[in-house]
């Protein structure tokens, strides 16, 4: 504030020279001058004249020389002469000559408050800011005029706050403004969002009267408008007893700004009621508040209207559109709007390429980026840091790191933005080692790195398996960075461990987060959730459900969706359909994941219930819906009904069918024993069959006991995945049953494969907040004797041929070969250690269960009324009574 005080009136004022000049030559106290008693007035008016034609010529050079001369001569110039030249130097932006002048002030006779004004306005307008506000705070004595200059220099430098201090100042000085700086004033009330002083201002216009001024009103408006108090900026628009163009532009940029678009639509045609058309202003600001609001198709049809009125579409118009499709996912039209621009002969300007190429990230084409870069350089643009930035991020994000590295090196002024692309583009690619050096790099740079570096460096290192150094640099981030760790950093961590299968870490991450006051936000729950996807996870789904509705996050459509479906694979589908029923608004993927969530838990008809509400809502389905759907109707053995649904795919709906949407119908056709239907039907796909269309057939002819079909189905997944263990053991086993083991090489390496990598099945439960782990066949625990026993008795009461007849093909050994299988001790585990029967148990297992397990299970649930919920690596199960969701079938 000090350099904003007033100085006091007593002492004289005082004009210092700028360093810039030779201080030798014109000091800076003026030196006595001698006047010859004969030099005529005739002389100094020669001396004005010649400089005035010098300054209207713009020979300034010649104009200093001659001041030289007249002070040479012990002769002075009239202060209007002085005030003409400093106007050639702002007329012609030179500085250097203005600070030449600005030290022959001394010439000038009797120097006043005019001159040293038009000084700070040739400092301000020339580009110094800081010597006009030297000069300025040097003055004795300040004028309108003088405030008005000053003000008008922090305008055009955007100083706003410090343009409200300087009115107060002005006022402390006993000086009011007028009907030309009201409005400076205004804009920066309006452009800092300080409606209280706007209050101010607009009472001392109604104190002096000039509401009348156009400029004025519209200026009191627009501080209204700008701070959003659109109830007082509609007030007194309503009130102004003239409204021109830029008043209703100002209302309805107000309602635009505050997504109202409809009340500013409203306005818009008001405006034509009122008389007055509207300009391409105008229709840039509707068309931008609907685009940001994301109505993209209302926006572009008001471009047509727009041309429909003889107004052409500018550069702005065109921008908007395809910024507001790229921002809100529609890519390929913002492209193609792209192209549209150019033919219509628009040049595009740096936030058009930035919007093209962001497209162009977003949708991973390199070619159609090439060619924004090509444009950007013909337009001559290249230079700008926001087109810079945007191709950094599209090379990036399309794997062409070294394009992005030649961007971002030429780059003069790197911002924060050209540096965390580039560290971010090596991070996602794995180079960590990279971005490290660039990020060290960076800290000795001019762009120190910030939060959003550290958080993706640290993102970089544990999504590439790297936790100790990711830790070591969150650590570091608040000593050593002086960076002060937010939500995403915390959130960095938690995503990180969920992708490396870490879900203990994650939320202990979590839990951290929350005791250091850490409020998490809805990325945090969507990170952490999918984790916990699964049955052993049950009760943290549930701790974070509480977390969620602490935080108020429930009516966060994404986290509603995500809880949902979590709920249902950690075995809770009552609490996935209570949410359901629960929102407020339900959107495709609401849908999707409570009929799938049935359809997981073999509830069929809950599932085709929920699909024909959607065809009576009239709510359009996507693939999603369809796959779950035709799975419905397999689990129900619908055959003709889910053939229906397959055919109307691409029929009514549209939508090609994926290669998921196949297999679906192979397990369709495999529910209800109809192989030969299956087999003509992958005979007739448009596409290559793949490892799941033959996994579902080779599923359906293990169940059916189809020994041909089986060696076939598993002879073309051994071609489609030759190194995979469980492949090659299926397959060993078929070509047991069906009389193949000869000397032939495939099976003699089949063999070798099925004795060399037997997969040994693993299970887990979850008993009292732990997690257990079992191994097949492990006797090591102290428990082992207890619980192998339990697992005969059981067997002796089932009483199970663990032969399974002649049809064996398991992805595990038999039990007397392998020993006792993981599940059937996690289950003797289970119900030992309760001092009474559980009312559900949840297992999880990597890979298939056997079909002596699965009747094992089933004998437990009724002889122990407990639910069990298993899920392995082909099916979900859920046991309840005797009876299993899978149906038999898995």
């Amino acid at each position: 504030m000090e350099n904003l005080m007033i100085p006091s009136t007593s002492k004289p004022p005082v004009i210092i020279p700028t360093k810039h000049e030779n201080l030798s030559e014109f000091s800076q106290t003026p030196r006595k001058l001698k006047f010859s008693k004969t030099k005529t007035i005739k002389d100094q008016k020669i001396n004005d004249n010649h400089l005035n034609y010098l300054s209207r010529n713009g020979r300034l050079t010649e104009a200093i020389t001659a001041l030289d001369s007249v002070a040479q001569n012990g002769s002075q110039v009239r202060p209007n002469t002085f005030i003409n030249l400093l106007q050639a130097c702002i007329d012609f932006g030179s500085l250097e000559l203005g600070r030449k002048l600005h030290a022959r002030i001394h010439l000038v006779k009797e120097s006043d408050r005019f001159v040293e004004t038009k000084l700070v306005s040739m400092y301000a307008k020339c580009g110094s800011f800081f010597d006009a506000r030297k000069v300025f705070d040097k003055m004795n004595e300040r004028n309108l005029y003088t405030w008005s200059a000053m003000i008008g220099a922090c305008s055009r430098e955007s100083r706003w706050k410090e343009v409200v201090k300087l009115f107060f100042l002005m006022l402390k000085d006993g000086v009011l403004p007028d009907e030309f700086l009201f409005p400076k004033i205004l804009q920066a009330c309006a452009n800092c969002g300080d409606v209280r002083t706007g209050r101010l201002l607009h009472s001392l216009v109604i104190r002096l009267g000039m509401v009348c001024f156009t400029r004025v009103s519209n200026s009191v408006l627009a501080v209204y408008a700008k701070c959003g108090n659109l109830s007082s900026a509609r007030r007194f628009f309503e009130n102004m007893d003239e409204r021109d163009r830029v008043a209703w532009n100002s209302m309805i940029l107000a309602y635009s700004q505050k997504g109202e678009n409809d009340e500013a639509y409203r306005l818009f045609n008001g405006m034509w009621e009122d008389g007055i058309s509207p300009c391409i202003i105008t229709w840039n600001i509707l068309i931008n508040g609907y685009n940001q609001s994301g109505q993209c198709d209302v926006a572009m049809g008001l471009m047509k209207e727009m041309e429909s009125s003889r107004i052409s579409p500018d550069v702005f118009t065109w921008t908007s559109l395809i910024s507001g499709l790229a921002q809100n996912g529609r890519n390929w039209r913002a492209l193609c709007l792209f192209k549209e621009m150019i033919l219509a002969g628009i040049k595009p300007n740096g936030v058009t390429i930035t919007s093209a190429v962001s497209a162009c990230a977003s949708l991973r084409v390199l070619k159609m980026g090439l060619e924004m870069h090509s444009v950007a350089l013909k337009m001559g643009i290249i230079d700008n840091v926001l087109v810079g930035n945007s191709l950094i991020d599209m090379y990036a994000k399309c794997g062409e790191l070294e394009a992005a590295r030649q961007v971002f090196d030429k780059i003069e002024e790197k911002d924060f933005y050209s540096w965390n692309s580039m560290v971010a583009g090596y991070c996602q690619a794995g180079y960590c080692g990279k971005a490290h050096e660039l990020f060290m790099k960076m800290q000795e740079s001019e762009v120190k790195p910030n939060v959003i570096t550290w958080n993706t460096m640290i993102s970089g290192y544990i999504r590439n398996g790297d936790e100790d150094r990711a830790m070591d640099l969150f650590q570091r981030m608040e000593w050593e960075g002086r960076i002060r760790r937010n939500t995403a950093s915390w959130n960095a961590l938690i995503a990180g461990y969920v992708q490396l299968g870490a879900i203990d870490k994650a939320f202990g991450v979590f839990r951290q987060m929350q005791s250091c006051s850490i409020s998490p936000n809805s990325v945090t729950i969507l990170s952490i959730l999918p984790g916990c996807a699964n049955l052993i996870a049950a009760k943290k789904v549930k701790e974070i459900h509480g977390c969620v509705l602490r935080r108020n996050l429930e009516f966060v459509l994404s986290i509603s969706n995500s809880l949902i479906d979590t709920y249902a694979k950690s075995g809770n589908i009552l609490y996935s359909r209570i949410i359901f029923d629960g929102m407020s608004t339900q959107d495709i993927i609401s849908w999707n994941s409570i009929i799938g969530g049935y359809v997981l838990h073999g509830c069929s008809d809950a599932a085709l219930d929920l699909f024909n509400q959607m065809r009576k809502l009239g709510l359009k389905h996507n693939r999603g819906t369809f796959l779950s759907i035709i799975l419905a109707h397999g689990i129900a053995k619908k055959v003709d009904e889910g053939k229906h649904i397959f055919s109307s795919i691409s029929g009514n709906y549209e939508i090609i069918p994926a290669i998921e949407h196949y297999s679906a119908m192979i397990d369709l056709y495999g529910r209800s024993g109809q192989l030969g239907e299956a087999m003509e039907f992958i005979e007739d796909m448009p596409i290559e069959p793949d490892s799941s269309v033959w996994t579902s057939l080779l599923t359906a002819s293990r169940i059916h006991k189809d020994i041909a079909l089986a060696v076939l189905a598993g002879e073309q997944l051994l071609d489609l995945e030759p190194g995979n263990i469980v492949v090659n053991q299926l397959m060993f086993q078929i070509y047991s049953l069906c009389g193949k083991l000869d000397d032939s090489s495939k099976v003699r390496k089949l063999e070798k494969e099925n004795t060399l990598r037997r997969s040994l099945g693993h299970s887990w439960i979850e008993v009292r907040n732990t997690v257990h782990t079992f191994v097949t066949g492990d006797q090591s625990k102290p428990c082992s004797s207890l619980l192998y026993s339990w697992v005969q008795s059981i067997a002796r009461e089932v009483n199970i041929d663990d032969n399974h007849g002649e049809f064996f093909i398991e992805e595990e050994e038999k039990e007397e070969i392998g020993g006792v299988h993981s599940e059937k001790i996690a289950l003797a585990f289970a119900l030992i250690g309760s001092l009474s029967s559980p009312q559900s148990i949840r297992i999880v297992k990597n890979s298939r269960m056997c079909r002596n397990c699965h009747l094992t299970a089933k004998y437990i649930s009724l002889k122990f009324g407990c639910e069990i919920y298993l899920s392995d690596t082909k099916c979900f199960h859920r046991f309840k009574n005797g009876h299993c969701s899978c149906g038999d079938y898995w």
